[in-house]
């Protein structure tokens, strides 16, 4: 069998996230349903990660090992023919046998958008989070240069397992103002469960004031969830770009 790697963009709303559940709709099992019925026996999509229930992706990178006679133009058309209009293939290429999409990743760039204007969201309301309050951007940008760097996020995730390393580098965390739009852009070489949802919930609880940019220091002294703020919804988050 040759190794595929598909580039797929996907509008996450009505799926419980990337991983395949037996009994729910995921951006994975779909993706493996219409493969199976081109190629003609099971496969084994593999993801860059696994992105949670609601949330977005501009560019997940996966790859697929399958049985084809198809050229790579034709097995994407095929896809993108029977995929549902919320996913979309954008590009697939033939890779080296031992290419591992999620093993291989080198790091990651998640947007998370707020709407901070006066009136409703109305067109993008699917795909950015809006707060009842206009945070400080100036306080938000103090907290988030502490979470900058080589730290445990233990404290930023949910259900994180003692087996397994909690240790991660967050890299670049940027806070921008554009009219109406807030925007966060985080890059690191790896994120846990629920992390960059965690980790703007608890920048937003700061813009409020209901928390001090040094209290971060906090949080990862004392690795526990309850310490950090809440969890922002899934809307506004979007798996933008994977390095390798």
């Amino acid at each position: 069998m040759k190794n595929y790697r598909l580039t797929v963009r996907y509008d996450g709303t009505r799926y419980s996230g990337w991983e395949r559940k037996a009994d729910r709709d995921t951006i994975q099992g779909k993706l493996e349903a219409v493969i199976m019925r081109m190629c003609g026996h099971e496969v084994n999509v593999i993801g860059a990660g696994r992105t949670d229930a609601g949330v977005h992706a501009e560019a997940m990178t996966a790859n697929v090992h399958m049985e084809t006679g198809l050229p790579v133009c034709e097995i994407q058309k095929y896809i993108n023919r029977y995929l549902p209009e919320d996913i979309c293939v954008t590009e697939v290429k033939e890779v080296p046998e031992r290419f591992h999409a999620r093993y291989h990743a080198k790091g990651k760039t998640y947007i998370y958008s707020c709407y901070i204007g006066n009136n409703k969201p109305v067109f993008n309301r699917k795909y950015i989070y809006a707060p009842d309050f206009i945070p400080d951007p100036d306080k938000m940008k103090r907290g988030a240069e502490y979470m900058t760097g080589e730290h445990d996020f233990a404290g930023f995730c949910t259900n994180s397992s003692k087996k397994k390393s909690t240790v991660r580098t967050v890299d670049k965390i940027e806070i921008k103002i554009s009219g109406s739009e807030l925007r966060f852009e985080f890059h690191g070489n790896g994120f846990l469960y629920n992390m960059v949802r965690i980790m703007v919930g608890t920048l937003l609880k700061i813009g409020k004031g209901e928390m001090e940019p040094e209290e971060v220091n906090h949080i990862f002294e004392t690795r526990k969830r309850s310490d950090a703020g809440p969890t922002a919804p899934a809307l506004g988050l979007r798996l933008e770009h994977v390095d390798y």
